[in-house]
């Protein structure tokens, strides 16, 4: 949870809006079916050896109806777990690791689906005491059914459930050929005011048991991040004149992008037009004073 390029923190945290995944940490998105009952940011409460979290707060307590749902997910490119081979006679066990941190305890529950929201796989977890770190670790048998993308679309979606309609709900331990996000039963986060819910050192890897957590560089990680969403700020706007007045630019991304990333530019000078983006750069055009103070490129999943 180190990487975290929109800035959202326990101390500016998002109000996400009602039926939209929102990214908060990069490849960590929240997904809430009503305004105002819940905020989401980093925050620097973490277990040794890490030095962030993703934070859940409930503002307003809220029993949650059959059709919704409130939770925290990662959908993970198909390129990015070809290996395992799932909707094949082939398809790999995987095991799911995390530490978890909250002021209520019981039962709680999350989910692996595919990117057709068809097959899913409810689990449970255990969160013994409150307030303290407790480190996870749930098994998944591979599927052997259904349709698991290898491409650069969803090849799999990771849910952690912070309050679950009964609709999106199903049995812990079993593969399902429908859209659960969680599992029957599981402590619903948003039902309590002013209830905490912090998570970090998630880890989902082939085989049926957890190692330790792969720490990789900041550069590295930020890089990877960067495949699915870059911020820049404050771009001179040095370019080579395209006409009278008028200017041509380029922007390279800082690796190739997902997919051609839609490209936002926050004007600090000038008039600037859009041109074409691909996957590794953009283009634009200005006029005047010109000067771009941020863009972003954004290809999420």
């Amino acid at each position: 949870m180190v990487v975290n390029q929109r800035g959202y923190t326990t101390a500016s945290p998002l109000n996400v809006g009602a039926g939209l995944f929102t990214y908060i940490t990069d490849r960590f998105s929240a997904y809430v079916s009503q305004t105002s009952k819940m905020t989401f940011g980093q925050s620097t409460v973490a277990p040794s050896g890490f030095i962030n979290s993703l934070n859940a707060t409930t503002t307003t307590a809220y029993s949650v109806a059959a059709g919704e749902l409130f939770m925290l997910t990662q959908p993970i490119e198909g390129l990015n777990v070809a290996d395992l081979a799932w909707g094949t006679a082939s398809a790999a066990t995987v095991t799911l690791s995390f530490r978890v941190y909250s002021s209520l305890t019981g039962t709680f529950g999350g989910a692996i689906l595919n990117g057709a929201y068809n097959r899913s796989y409810p689990f449970t977890y255990s969160v013994p005491t409150a307030n303290t770190w407790t480190t996870i670790s749930v098994t998944v048998p591979g599927d052997t059914s259904g349709t698991w993308l290898t491409t650069n679309g969803i090849g799999m979606n990771v849910s952690f459930g912070l309050g679950m309609g009964t609709t999106y709900s199903g049995t812990a331990g079993a593969w399902a050929g429908t859209q659960y996000w969680s599992a029957t039963g599981a402590v619903s986060v948003v039902g309590t005011s002013g209830a905490t819910f912090y998570i970090t050192g998630v880890q989902l890897e082939k085989g049926s048991t957890a190692t330790s957590f792969d720490y990789r560089p900041y550069g590295t990680e930020l890089m990877l991040c960067q495949r699915y969403f870059e911020i820049n700020s404050t771009v001179n706007y040095h370019a080579a004149l395209y006409g009278s007045g008028v200017y041509l630019g380029q922007v390279e991304f800082k690796t190739t992008m997902r997919v051609a990333p839609t490209v936002t530019l926050f004007i600090g000078g000038g008039a600037f037009t859009m041109g074409l983006a691909d996957q590794l750069h953009f283009y634009f055009t200005g006029t005047g004073s010109t000067y771009i103070s941020t863009w972003n490129a954004n290809a999420e999943l």
